[in-house]
């Protein structure tokens, strides 16, 4: 029996860029993933300030005032992944996997009785399975860091106990006993079957910003980052390879590394920063 070709998955280091268009490519990535013309994909990059709200987002959760955004820097942008307001900044990973979800492959068809009628639906993209495995894949990363976190019942994201926090200038003292956030997850699968945002991963951002907003809807809710609990703190380079190694492990793919020039080629309103 000949063996099953390896699942290839492209990955991209794209740096600092816009918030925008980044959304634009995974727009085009994503269609052309449904239609075969692109392997899965993995977009590693990070974005200026930003706080975006999901489908189930809340404006009463942004605390700063148009005046306060516009003297930090901060754009507002509401989204199509899921979840309420989160943050992006500078020193943050942000990770936007596109992958085909559907079981039993992404060109899976409905059966057709007689009359031409669907016999049964489409196969269901196995959502909540996505969000536990991305979840691993933060985890594992981690804890390669040295650094062990994990989830909560109840909550999506990834979560790290007060007894790992050595710093945390932006918590108030009484919630330096509760878990703190060090990963927010938000995502949308589309009607095709196909993964959209991701994860975002506070590496060494300026968290004073998460004071800007009430994250993910969870009031008195303390957030963290790697810079508060490693030392050395290692490169987001690092983290990022580091990070690309246990999504191979995790989800079962064999990556490869392309140039973001040549996948940038013909995209418009797209630049670094």
């Amino acid at each position: 029996m000949q063996a099953e070709a390896p699942k290839i998955c492209q990955v991209y280091r794209l740096g600092l860029v816009p918030y925008t268009p980044a959304w634009e490519l995974q727009e085009r990535l994503a269609a052309q993933i449904a239609t075969g013309n692109q392997p899965p994909s993995l977009l590693l990059l990070q974005h200026p300030h930003i706080f975006t709200f999901g489908r189930g987002g809340n404006r009463r959760n942004l605390l700063w005032d148009e005046q306060e955004c516009l003297r930090r820097g901060v754009e507002v942008r509401w989204v199509d992944r899921g979840g309420d307001v989160t943050y992006h900044g500078p020193g943050q990973l942000v990770g936007y996997p596109l992958l085909p979800l559907m079981p039993g492959g992404l060109y899976a068809r409905r059966a057709q009785n007689s009359t031409g009628e669907c016999a049964r639906p489409l196969p269901q993209a196995d959502y909540v399975g996505y969000l536990r495995k991305l979840e691993e894949s933060l985890i594992l990363t981690l804890q390669r860091q040295g650094v062990p976190s994990g989830q909560l019942t109840g909550q999506t994201g990834v979560w790290v106990q007060p007894d790992v926090r050595s710093r945390c200038r932006y918590c108030p003292p009484e919630l330096r006993q509760k878990p703190a956030k060090i990963a927010a997850i938000g995502v949308k699968v589309d009607a095709r079957g196909v993964s959209r945002h991701g994860f975002a991963l506070n590496v060494d951002p300026d968290m004073s910003y998460f004071s800007g907003i009430i994250g993910c809807g969870l009031a008195d809710q303390p957030v963290a980052s790697l810079a508060e609990i490693v030392e050395p703190l290692p490169s987001i380079e690092e983290v990022e390879s580091q990070y690309i190694a246990t999504f191979a492990e995790v989800f079962g793919y064999q990556v490869v590394e392309s140039s973001s020039e040549e996948l940038l080629a013909g995209e418009k309103n797209f630049e670094h920063l």
